[in-house]
């Protein structure tokens, strides 16, 4: 194993969920950025536990989530899968993370064999080839000073080493204290090639999903993040609509959005398309995003 392809191994080792019974899973959990479990690796391992109760021939074309509890990254989350329906075309699973007796998370998701269709999309946006775009290892030290601690560039890119993501402008933690339009752009990959599962380059794609997309809402009212500590906050829920196949270890443009923020709260909606144009994944998610008391 090189040194480049671990992460990407320990990624898709936390993602291969043990089977403790028939519809009952146990995964790993490890640390975030933040001191709690990453959203998007709960979400992740919910969709492999669901996907794992359904026929191969059905495949994942939507999720809905709660995030209810912040995870414990020093313990593991069982995941417990309910069979709502198997129809003749689609079917339909709920999935229930728990942690220290508790529910921290809980997701449905619908699965469907595959048949023809009407078919439009909208179409894809500008943006610049990612390969013309700095590397996380590349553009991070540039704020190093402006993060809270001095540790925050190594724990970015230790956080995000499976995944090769290139933010097409600077991120919110690089223009912090100037507003702009609440849009952003990101390309991204898995750092190695995956096996043709078409699952488990859904799961990545989830996994990913949750990283960047309450960006643009930052980005509306001049905040950094919690990197430099001019905001708190953490994903409430999130949904996902699969289009059209995708392979998450080729460029994906995550094309996001904000179309508002009160009461706290900040939604933040995007499309993701494959380097050459298709529409693939549609997402739309609301976090809490507050400033900090003094």
């Amino acid at each position: 194993m090189t040194e480049s392809a671990k992460p990407l191994d320990d990624l898709l080792d936390l993602l291969d969920l043990e089977r403790i019974e028939q519809d009952i899973f146990r995964g790993e959990s490890r640390s975030a950025i933040v001191p709690r479990v990453f959203g998007g690796q709960v979400a992740a391992q919910a969709l492999v536990a669901a996907g794992r109760t359904v026929p191969e021939d059905r495949h994942a074309h939507s999720l809905h989530a709660y995030f209810l509890r912040p995870g414990d990254p020093g313990a593991p989350i069982v995941y417990t899968v309910d069979r709502i329906r198997d129809g003749r075309s689609f079917t339909t699973r709920r999935v229930v993370a728990v942690q220290h007796g508790h529910p921290i998370f809980h997701l449905s998701a619908s699965f469907q064999t595959y048949e023809e269709g009407l078919e439009h999309q909208a179409d894809m946006p500008p943006a610049p080839a990612p390969q013309t775009l700095p590397t996380a290892a590349e553009l991070l030290p540039r704020y190093a000073d402006r993060f809270v601690h001095p540790d925050t560039v190594d724990r970015f890119l230790e956080a995000r080493g499976a995944v090769d993501l290139r933010y097409v402008e600077e991120p919110p933690f690089g223009t912090a204290g100037t507003a702009r339009e609440p849009r952003s752009q990101v390309w991204f990959r898995t750092n190695g090639k995956l096996a043709d599962d078409p699952l488990l380059h859904v799961c990545l794609a989830t996994y990913v999903s949750d990283m960047t997309l309450l960006d643009s809402v930052l980005l509306a009212h001049g905040r950094g993040g919690w990197a430099v500590g001019d905001v708190v906050g953490a994903s409430l829920d999130h949904a996902m609509w699969f289009h059209r196949p995708f392979r998450a270890d080729e460029w994906l443009l995550y094309d996001q959005e904000s179309p508002s923020s009160s009461g706290g709260r900040g939604l933040g909606q995007a499309r993701i398309y494959t380097q050459d144009g298709r529409l693939a994944i549609s997402v739309i998610q609301e976090g809490v995003v507050r400033v900090p008391r003094g």
